[in-house]
């Protein structure tokens, strides 16, 4: 019988690559107060590749998993779910998506929104993602 790996939460958002190194990739949580949009968009601008996404979300797993399959070490940002609508509609209006909000998982490449899980799924299908990524500077090969 298989046996359950314990889930751990950390009271600051840290990355994982200052502790033990990652099974996954590096991963920062919002945890407590309403994280601050300006931070966020720090992350997005200072990386080639981020997934923001819900605490425990599958999906963000799914595409954090494809993308390392291909070379890439994304970011992921956790959020909890009382500040989604918050953070979603700040990327939004950084999107240029006017009053809708970001679906989340949310891929950001390059500093501009890519999409979810369905368009890096279909960009991947199609052979077209690795350039992208290359062009974005997430692949060197």
């Amino acid at each position: 019988m298989h046996q359950a790996i314990p889930y751990r939460t950390w009271d600051t958002p840290t990355p994982r690559a200052s502790r033990d190194p990652p099974i996954t990739g590096p991963t920062l949580s919002s945890n407590g107060p309403e994280p601050d949009p300006s931070n966020v968009i720090k992350l997005i601008s200072e990386n080639a590749v981020i997934i923001i996404g819900r605490r425990g979300c599958c999906m963000c797993h799914v595409v954090q998993r494809l993308l390392q399959s291909l070379g890439v070490n994304p970011l992921l940002y956790e959020i909890d779910e009382h500040h989604e609508a918050v953070v979603g509609s700040h990327l939004a209006s950084r999107a240029g998506q006017g009053d809708n909000t970001v679906q989340f998982p949310a891929v950001f490449v390059g500093g501009k929104l890519f999409g979810g899980l369905e368009k890096v799924m279909a960009t991947h299908i199609s052979g077209e993602l690795v350039p992208i990524l290359k062009d974005a500077g997430a692949l060197w090969l």
